[in-house]
């Protein structure tokens, strides 16, 4: 019995060592995998800083709130559109009902809407229907072309609910935004992005200073809501820039400072009060600042101060260059115009710039825009009583700079800038906002007809076809 125990521990114990040596000589090593995602760090930094987990935007609040404000806007038009057989053999073109669609943005419980002008132009019937599924129909209180901004209202049972007004110029590039709206019929619709750029002008002739950003906005979008994560109208959504006409990534809106600008206007004196700087310039960059001969290559070049301006009045000249507005940084033209268009003749505004290397700022009130393009002649002014005395006329406005196209052809006949325009279409005129009236409500084939005093003394018809 010993002899068979003793020859059981001596197998057990050369197994244990046959299979050691295996694992140790014969055996292939074989990689362990760590996971890297280790919570504790291999060292300990040496500062107290407290690193917080990111938390993510709340947009529930916001949302909820601005859907309940942001209405449908259904726009009927008659459109000519294609001949029909039937036309053809009647010899007439029959007018047919197109629906456009878009959205608007309850800004007070009264009723009261603002959306695109492109979105209810040209509209025999317009509708709104609310986030209740109720409808009413909307009127037309005022709409401005050159900011795209119009003002409806409807008569509703009770209050409604709405979306207050923010601050645009507060916002930041990298700021969370809510684009609300009905694209494509698709009502209640809720996207959310950043702002991306500030004073963008899509125009090219600075006319314009949207806030870019990356929600999604598509047709329909257009006159609809962009909030902040408070819920607070930042801007009107309005255009995209596509090639295929649905949204690739940008989207643009009119800054909220601006829409309320003009809907104030609208609601107080009917029409749009513009208030002017007075300068005519451009943008700086390297290649203007070497063009004109100076170091600088930001802010806004004065090449040209308007007569009788608030520029003028206050001192600015050809040369200084506009660094700051408020406070405003200016490194391009929208951005000057965006912030001028918030402001209305009478207002008061602090213009910091640059003359010969030293900064200076100043106080410049705006006033009435008092110059106009007119088509063929160039820019135009309103003209003073002494200048109307000289020309032994009553009523008139003043030719300031010649349009480059046709300047040859009016100094061959005598016409020059300071040459008085008597008349437009057989009506006289008396401003710039007269010129502008006529030459607006003019037919497309109509002829356009000048009436002028000339170096003479004389006056003169133009007729152009």
């Amino acid at each position: 019995m010993k002899k068979i125990l003793s020859l059981v521990l001596v197998s057990a114990l050369g197994g244990a060592l046959t299979l050691g040596a295996y694992k140790l000589f014969i055996e292939d090593q074989k990689t362990m995998v760590v996971n890297t995602t280790e919570t504790k760090p291999a060292f300990i930094p040496t500062n107290n800083t407290v690193y917080k987990a990111y938390e993510t935007p709340d947009f529930t609040i916001a949302a909820e709130n601005t859907v309940n404000a942001v209405v449908h806007v259904k726009n009927v038009t008659l459109s000519s559109g294609q001949y029909s057989l039937q036309d053809l053999f009647s010899g007439r073109s029959t007018q047919r009902a197109q629906m456009g669609t878009g959205s608007g943005v309850i800004i007070n419980a009264d009723g009261y809407i603002i959306t695109n002008n492109h979105v209810i132009d040209k509209s025999q019937e317009l509708t709104v229907t609310l986030n209740n599924n109720k409808t009413y129909t909307a009127e037309i209180i005022g709409t401005d072309k050159k900011t795209d901004i119009a003002l409806l209202k409807i008569d509703a049972d009770g209050d409604l609910p709405f979306v207050t007004f923010g601050d645009s110029d507060d916002t930041k590039i990298g700021e969370w935004v809510l684009a609300v709206g009905n694209p494509f019929n698709l009502t209640s619709t809720v996207t959310a992005g950043i702002i991306s750029a500030k004073a963008r002008d899509l125009s090219g002739n600075s006319t314009q200073s949207f806030l870019q950003t990356d929600a999604a906005v598509n047709p329909g979008n257009s006159g609809g809501a962009l909030v902040n994560t408070n819920g607070e109208l930042v801007g009107i959504n309005t255009a995209i820039t596509s090639q295929t006409g649905s949204y690739v990534g940008y989207s643009f809106a009119v800054p909220s400072n601006i829409a309320r600008k003009v809907i104030e206007d609208i609601m107080e004196y009917g029409n749009v009060q513009n208030g002017i700087l007075g300068v005519q310039g451009g943008t700086l960059n390297s290649s203007a600042a070497e063009q004109i001969g100076v170091d600088d290559t930001e802010g806004f070049y004065i090449d040209s101060v308007v007569e009788d301006s608030g520029a003028e009045k206050s001192g600015l000249t050809k040369g200084d260059i506009i660094k700051e507005i408020d406070n405003v940084k200016i490194s391009k033209f929208s951005d000057l115009s965006g912030h001028l268009g918030a402001k209305r003749p009478g207002d008061t505004v602090y213009v910091t710039f640059s003359r010969d290397g030293n900064l200076k700022t100043i106080p410049v009130e705006l006033v009435r825009n008092e110059t106009f393009i007119m088509p063929l002649v160039g820019q135009v002014k309103n003209a003073k009583p002494k200048e109307l005395k000289k020309n032994n006329t009553p009523n008139g406005i003043k030719i300031m700079k010649l349009n480059n196209d046709y300047a040859n052809y009016w100094r061959k006949n005598g016409v020059k800038e300071g040459t008085i325009i008597t008349a437009i279409n057989d009506q006289k005129i008396n401003s710039v906002d007269d010129a502008q009236n006529i030459i607006k409500n003019q037919s497309p084939n109509e002829p356009l007809r000048i009436e002028l005093i000339n170096e003479n003394g004389e006056k003169e018809r133009y007729n152009f076809r």
